[in-house]
């Protein structure tokens, strides 16, 4: 057991006196005595008192806690002590333990645990009394096992998040591992690999995790943002389908882990062309998790910018734009999806925008006036107030 000692520096003075002759301090009378108290189960015993029976010492001179961590300390008469333990509430005439010969030394600070697991303790029980302490301890044991599970878990989520981090940066680090030099088809596959490896490493956690903990529907919901990260489409469709079944099935549902699972059925749906069920399962999640309906759709307007295609681009930003009027990035995929349906007029041989598209870039402009596609708005802007020749066809290429 660790203990403090403190140290009393004491001031020396120069004497400019005759030195005179010194009376001996007199010697301590008093040891000190110190322990520690574990119960039956092995676990600290907190609270209560011991007491030294014996000496010259009694009532309250005699009596010391027992802290919240278990442990006592005393200073007393050297001698030889009985020293009993009696818990919270015990009566005076009652006692739950005692070590006999507990011997202080002048001087000295001896340690004395009072440790219940001893087997003349344990032997002195009931047999009902030990059949308890059986079922106690292997109650313990499973909390125990229980607690190292979670703790296992919970280090394991804070490195997925980390991971799902590094994931969404996986473009700029790879930029900056490869150099300004770098091409785009190197770029674009140490990009490709970063996330690879983060997936995986995610993927491999809540495999384990959610088999030691199946009623912890995050973990499924993490589980199969790895798999839609990997294109594991089908396997990542049944760990969100889980993570919303076990939520729903839970004492306390947490709407915002349903709506996380709803949109990642979105994504994956949607990189696999089926549109109509990627619309249902945003909308479910914006209805679940309302404070981020704006991030969701516009998280569907990107994918399907990914996936060019502009109808599900346009109609998702719309939703995006109507849930966080505040965001740029949804005006600038609106604008960027109705542009590709602009025509030409052959009389004045000027760009006709569909409506709502050049408002939509002017809106994204407001926000965001210096943001990353700032140049290719202006431009794009510039471009309607000119006339062009019948060549002319709109830029469908996408950014990456």
């Amino acid at each position: 057991m660790k203990r403090t000692i403190a140290l009393c520096l004491g001031v020396l003075g120069l004497a400019l006196l005759p030195a005179l002759a010194q009376t001996p301090a007199p010697a301590s009378k008093t040891g000190k005595i110190h322990g520690h108290v574990t119960n039956p189960s092995g676990s600290s015993q907190t609270g209560g008192s011991v007491t030294f029976v014996g000496g010259s010492i009694s009532g309250a001179a005699a009596k010391f806690p027992v802290d919240a961590n278990g442990d006592f300390a005393a200073e007393v008469p050297p001698g030889s002590y009985k020293l009993v333990y009696r818990a919270a509430g015990t009566p005076e005439d009652k006692e739950t333990d005692h070590i006999d010969n507990a011997k202080v030394l002048v001087g000295q600070d001896v340690l004395q645990d009072i440790d219940m697991t001893r087997k003349e303790y344990i032997d002195s029980l009931s047999p009902d009394q030990r059949k308890q302490l059986e079922e106690l301890k292997k109650h313990n044991a499973e909390a125990m096992k229980a607690n190292e599970v979670i703790k296992n878990i919970n280090a394991d989520i804070r490195q997925t998040t980390q991971d799902i981090k590094d994931a969404d940066g996986a473009k700029a680090t790879a930029a900056q591992t490869l150099g300004a030099s770098a091409s785009k088809a190197d770029l674009d596959a140490k990009e490709a690999e970063i996330k690879t490896a983060k997936f995986t490493e995610i993927e491999t956690m809540m495999v384990k995790d959610t088999a030691a903990k199946a009623d912890a529907s995050i973990l499924f919901g993490y589980l199969g943002q790895a798999e839609a990260g990997l294109k594991k489409y089908d396997q990542a469709e049944a760990a969100f389908k889980k993570a919303i079944e076990v939520d729903i099935a839970s004492k306390k549902p947490n709407l915002s882990v349903q709506g996380l699972a709803q949109a990642g059925l979105g994504e994956i749906y949607a990189r696999q062309g089926k549109i109509p069920e990627a619309n249902a399962a945003y909308d479910a999640a914006a209805k679940l998790d309302p404070t981020r309906a704006g991030m969701y759709y516009k998280n569907e307007a990107v994918i399907f910018f990914q996936a060019n295609n502009p109808d599900g681009q346009a109609a998702a930003a719309q939703k995006a734009i109507e849930a966080d009027p505040a965001q740029p990035i949804p005006y600038y995929l609106k604008g960027n999806a109705l542009i590709q349906k602009t025509t030409l007029d052959e009389k004045t041989k000027k760009l006709v925008p569909p409506p709502g598209c050049l408002e939509a870039y002017q809106k994204y402009l407001d926000l965001q006036p210096t943001g990353t596609y700032a140049a290719e708005v202006k431009s794009i802007l510039a471009s309607f107030s000119s006339t062009v020749d019948n060549t002319y066809k709109a830029d469908t290429k996408k950014k990456k």
